[in-house]
């Protein structure tokens, strides 16, 4: 089992949707949270030490994890998507941006 985390800044949009399309993908158990403290779920150090791979869409959300979370990301991989905020939730083109660059990493 892969326990992947996805993290964007509000966890309206980008990280969810991540979230419930690989939730559905078999070995694979999704968790998703954003960086901002006004966010719908905001990022904690348990999601940090539960993951085993995390995506950040942008490259500042990297930074910041980095900064705020360096204590608890010892070992862990962090994946920069490099996918900017400018889909819906579900967006079709979001979905298939996510498929082409998360699904290597999630594929055994």
């Amino acid at each position: 089992m892969i326990n992947a985390l996805f993290v964007c800044s509000a966890n309206k949009l980008r990280s969810p949707t991540a979230e419930q399309v690989f939730a559905a993908w078999p070995g694979v158990e999704t968790d998703s949270a954003g960086l901002l403290e006004t966010a719908d779920l905001v990022l904690s150090p348990e999601q940090i030490e539960w993951a085993d791979i995390i995506f950040v869409m942008e490259k500042r959300h990297r930074a910041k994890l980095s900064k705020k979370f360096r204590r608890y990301l010892g070992g862990k991989r962090v994946i920069c998507l490099d996918i900017p905020d400018d889909f819906d939730f579900m967006d079709p083109e979001l979905v298939a941006l996510l498929e082409r660059k998360v699904g290597p990493f999630l594929r055994r």
